[in-house]
């Protein structure tokens, strides 16, 4: 049943102007899948540590690195790609996206700024704070969700919904950065 209703989920999702909406079951896993990590110490460290190394950058800085990453995908040798995919967070989200059965394309995580931490996966650009996935939950607060359309994402070549949450420090309560989920929408069908 999946291989005739692929191909037309496919067909609807190419087409720019229909919109196709991530369903609650894979809501409902990405909130799973985000309890499992969002209060890993190793993760809050690794945030916490990037935040006091980029607080006080400038936007100008923020978009050097962007624009250093985004060459990188381009190109080699990758040191800056390299360093992110290599560090602890990115080996463990690489290994909870490879033993998802598929269902995640890519996880990252961002700090406060919206530059990322670790990810699972090259991602297309490296500064995430002007996107939708970090304004619209890092700067809104502990329960705050972001829900994107299902699309064609550029990274991971995947029909992908994301689902983003905050990352709140377990000691202070503080809002530290935020994780999204790519979430292949084929498995969900």
């Amino acid at each position: 049943m999946k291989q005739l209703i692929l191909p037309a989920f496919l067909m609807m999702a190419a087409q720019p102007a229909l919109a196709v909406d991530v369903t609650e079951e894979m809501i409902v896993y990405a909130q799973d899948q985000m309890r499992q990590i969002a209060q890993n110490p190793s993760l809050i460290d690794a945030i916490r540590a990037q935040n006091t190394k980029t607080e006080t950058l400038s936007e100008v800085q923020i978009l050097q690195l962007d624009r250093a990453w985004r060459a990188e995908t381009a190109s080699w040798p990758r040191p800056m790609i390299r360093a992110i995919l290599s560090n602890p967070v990115s080996i463990r989200l690489a290994h909870l996206a490879q033993d998802s059965g598929g269902r995640l394309c890519e996880v990252f995580v961002m700090d406060a700024r919206g530059l990322n931490v670790g990810q699972s996966t090259i991602t297309s650009d490296y500064w995430q704070g002007d996107e939708a996935k970090f304004t619209e939950t890092y700067p809104k607060g502990s329960d705050a969700m972001h829900v994107s359309e299902i699309e064609l994402d550029e990274s991971t070549q995947a029909y992908e919904g994301q689902v983003t949450f905050t990352v709140k420090d377990p000691d202070s309560g503080e809002i530290i950065g935020a994780v999204t989920f790519g979430i292949d929408a084929s498995q969900f069908l």
